[in-house]
């Protein structure tokens, strides 16, 4: 089964994020996920306004300036998929439009079969309710460093093959961040451009996500 086609299957959310008062209505976007989301950055600061779910506001409002949008944060950091999956209907009471799912990096410790036994717990719920899902893989880490142990380096890459499987599987949408990254040191960048903390993005690296993210928000 594909991937979810990225300029149709917001299409609907789109809609109403260019509609205009009195037609307009309230559109939710749920951030769910681990300490990415949330917005850690370096030595426990949590750097709300650099993270990736508030550049992706700031740049929704700026492509439509009449709606009324909000960006909730549902991440909590060090958590992985399994107490992610396990509070999910708290996130689901929000009444999500959209849904991102970001928990690639920290699932690392969970193995690949309880990861994606989670994952599942949450996408089919969300689909259920009929909100869209979009699957984020991992954010840049130090493990993609070349000097790094294979073993570490493939458990990342793994991870994120998964990800990108079980969008296929859902047929929801993907954000590949960590091919985004690839992209970016395949052009001359350094890794340490995109990081704060050995595992947690600075401004340009949420910058790198949130561009991924705005792709499946296309107007025309």
């Amino acid at each position: 089964m594909p991937i979810a086609d990225r300029h149709t299957y917001l299409a609907e959310v789109v809609a109403a994020c260019l509609k205009v008062w009195p037609g307009n209505r309230t559109v939710n976007i749920a951030c769910h996920g681990h300490s990415v989301p949330a917005g850690y950055f370096a030595s426990h600061v949590v750097d709300t306004f650099n993270a990736y779910p508030h550049l992706l506001h700031r740049g929704l409002k700026e492509r439509f300036p009449s709606a009324v949008l909000n960006v909730i944060v549902t991440a909590i950091g060090g958590e992985n998929s399994e107490p992610g999956a396990a509070r999910f209907a708290e996130v689901l009471a929000h009444r999500p439009d959209v849904l991102t799912i970001d928990y690639g990096l920290n699932d690392r410790r969970l193995g690949l079969e309880r990861a994606r036994a989670a994952w599942s717990a949450m996408i089919g719920p969300a689909q259920e309710q009929g909100v869209r899902v979009l699957l984020l893989t991992p954010t840049p880490d130090i493990m993609q460093r070349s000097d790094a142990p294979a073993e570490a380096r493939q458990l990342l890459r793994d991870h994120a093959q998964q990800i990108r499987e079980l969008a296929a599987e859902f047929e929801v949408g993907l954000v590949d961040s960590l091919a985004a990254c690839d992209r970016y040191l395949e052009g001359g960048g350094d890794l340490q451009d995109l990081l704060s903390w050995s595992n947690h993005p600075n401004r340009r690296g949420h910058e790198l996500v949130a561009r991924e993210l705005l792709r499946w928000f296309p107007i025309g």
